[in-house]
């Protein structure tokens, strides 16, 4: 019956391998808004290899290739940066035979058709370790960037931890702020030795910079990050601001005078949303500038004397502008994933791209149908100037959905098939975003994506729900924190909420509804077959159990405080009340759990804990562990593999 059961599978899901997606990373724009540099990169179904490309420029008004540069072939490419003056572009190619970094620099031609691009580069030095936000001194003289030596894992909490033995926390490894000089030479380290710096920005003298930073641990201190000047001579880190909630995106005004940056309650270092806070530079309490704004800021950038911020409102992605007296205006708005490509390498994404004098903007956008495209053009009309992915959009129907419940706005997206056919109800796949500072935006999807996309489910015979509870990013700071100290309360509430309104709008068959997620969504659908019978199904990815044995096994426990207010030594009984376990005895769902062997975020353990008690029970349960793998699963045999069985899963317990 399995093998029977696994053929049809294949019959019915042509998207299981998927089509080639032209992918565009790393977007920069040139200085006079004439050229765009990007790594274009395809990925090919059941690729053995994590796709690479070249860094490729292209002409703004017209999207025409003017040159490639890629003078390493075993070197993927990232952190794009334009000089000052546009003639030059540095970039980062990390060679993973050689297990090393290079800081590579190209002379660009400034007539605008870059006719003779490069096909190589100069390198300026090579090292072993990780690096990321390479930029620019204002003069074009020096190269800043953060790099960690002789690294043994790959930056951030979603990568797979380093091996846990000997003397635990004695080796704690430092990302620091690096300079070099534009003509090459020795690089140095700038930032003091025992602080990690997630984010920098210069100051406009060029003689310094300002950054979020945190003593010890980098995987779990971001959360508590100061706001700090670092002294570009000599180094001396000089603190500017301590507040009691996430920071990220510090920028410097162009008169050096004040810092603006991101605050909120935020989950993970790089997932940013919050409100438009400034600071003097000589320091002090933070002042909000977006008070009572319904969206989350994800990123801030000073051009031609103005601020602009990108945010979610609501269900829109948007460029904001700041005018001088701190007043806001919408400059663009589309309902799309707007993203300047980052790969999740390290850098903070931010989400768009602009000339010098901010009059010209570019950014990837895609969304439930249509694959990614680089839109550019005047802040105000930017349009489509790539065609590499257009044969690939696919007819869906798509639907955003707004409901109310106990006083809260909550808005989700509903993807089912262009044309449902008449009289035929579909089972329903509601998708969990984690977090919980996130929110689920429409995206196309790709097939190195260890989740499957929206279009694959509806392709495969399903409507897919993806709910923005209270706790996600897109409708305010009072949203984002609506769920503190509640974790599957009111969040769980508003999710049951959306779907009865999703059933009354789409031919939905309700005995057939299947729930998942991962990370936080993977607690939440623990939390959801402990809580209600509602769903016939359930896959949860890295999910969390117990949430008093978590904090003990967790490598970023500093990121619970915000949400708990107190350790689980102090307050347990709040962690227990938010634990799956303690309501295990309710649970009769079938579910499927995967997690990564050295996951930092959401360890191995939790998801043991919860495959026991279900087994235990007598629940159809199955666990899988990947080896090596992080909290981001990312070898394709691997995320070949998860796709394939969560398509198996669904298939046997919600036939399509």
């Amino acid at each position: 019956m399995r093998r029977i059961l696994v053929s049809i599978v294949a019959l019915l899901v042509p998207a299981l391998a998927g089509a080639a997606v032209h992918e565009y990373k790393f977007l920069s724009m040139s200085p006079d808004g004439s050229r765009i540099a990007a790594v274009e990169t395809v990925t090919q179904p059941d690729s053995e290899k994590e796709p690479r490309g070249p860094v490729v420029i292209r002409a703004v008004k017209d999207g025409q290739v003017q040159g490639q540069i890629d003078p390493c072939s075993s070197c993927s490419y990232s952190s794009l940066a334009w000089s000052p003056d546009g003639s030059e572009l540095a970039f980062l190619a990390v060679d993973s035979d050689a297990v090393s970094v290079q800081i590579d620099l190209a002379p660009v031609a400034q007539d605008g058709s870059v006719s003779a691009a490069p096909a190589g580069a100069t390198t300026l030095t090579t090292f072993n370790g990780t690096a990321g936000s390479l930029s620019w001194s204002p003069k074009g003289k020096v190269l800043a960037l953060l790099a960690t030596l002789e690294a043994k894992k790959l930056a951030g909490a979603l990568e797979a931890s380093a091996p846990q033995v000997g003397e635990i926390g004695e080796d704690t490894q430092e990302q620091r702020i690096a300079v070099i000089s534009r003509n090459g030479g020795s690089m140095r380290l700038v930032s003091p030795a025992d602080h990690y710096v997630y984010e920098y920005d210069w100051m406009p003298d060029g003689r310094g910079f300002v950054a979020t930073t945190a003593k010890g641990n980098g995987d779990n201190n971001w959360w508590i990050a100061e706001l700090a000047s670092v002294d570009g001579a000599t180094g001396r880190l000089r603190s500017l601001a301590k507040p009691p909630y996430q920071i990220s995106m510090p920028r410097v005004s162009p008169d050096g005078k004040r810092v603006w940056l991101i605050g909120g309650l935020m989950s993970d270092f790089g997932t940013v949303g919050g409100d438009v806070y400034e600071v003097a530079i000589e320091g002090g309490a933070p002042a909000k500038r977006t008070p009572g704004f319904r969206g989350s800021f994800g990123s801030l950038m000073w051009k031609g004397g103005r601020l602009y911020g990108g945010a979610l409102v609501v269900d829109l992605a948007s460029i904001i502008e700041f005018d001088p007296a701190g007043t806001m205006a919408s400059r663009w708005s589309a309902p799309v994933l707007a993203s300047t490509g980052d790969d999740g390498s390290g850098d903070v994404d931010p989400i768009f791209t602009m000339s010098a004098d901010g009059k010209t903007a570019a950014t990837v956008v895609e969304d439930f149908s249509h694959p990614p495209a680089i839109v550019a053009g005047p802040m105000g009309d930017m349009k489509a100037i790539t065609t590499d992915n257009v044969d690939l959009a696919a007819p869906l129907m798509v639907k955003s959905v707004n409901w109310i419940n106990e006083g809260y706005n909550v808005q989700g997206w509903l993807v089912g098939p262009a044309h449902a056919q008449a009289g035929k109800r579909y089972p329903l796949l509601v998708r969990v975003h984690g977090g919980p500072g996130w929110a689920l935006p429409p995206h196309f999807g790709r097939d190195d994506d260890f989740q499957a996309s929206p279009r694959e489910w509806v392709e495969r015979g399903y409507y897919v729900f993806l709910p923005n509870p209270r706790g996600s990013f897109g409708q305010g700071d009072s949203f984002t924190r609506a769920n503190v100290r509640d974790f599957g309360g009111g969040d769980f509430r508003d999710i049951l909420t959306g779907v009865d309104a999703v059933l009354k709008t789409a031919p939905i068959d309700e005995s057939r509804m299947g729930i998942y997620g991962h990370s936080y969504g993977g607690f939440m659908t623990m939390w959801a077959v402990t809580h209600s019978q509602r769903f016939k199904t359930a896959i949860a990815g890295a999910g969390i159990a117990d949430w008093i044995s978590y904090y003990g096994e967790n490598g970023i426990d500093s990121w619970m405080m915000p949400f708990f207010g107190k350790s689980a030594y102090d307050d347990p009984a709040v962690y227990r009340a938010a634990s799956p376990l303690e309501s295990i005895k309710q649970a009769k769902t079938p579910t499927l759990m995967y997690v990564g062997e050295l996951d930092v975020e959401c360890p191995a353990p939790q998801s043991f804990e919860f495959w026991h008690a279900l087994h235990a029970l007598g629940v159809p349960t199955q666990l899988v562990v990947y080896a090596g793998a992080g909290h981001r699963i990312r070898k394709p045999e691997q995320v070949r593999d998860v796709r394939k069985r969560e398509a198996e899963w669904f298939a046997k317990y919600l036939t399509p």
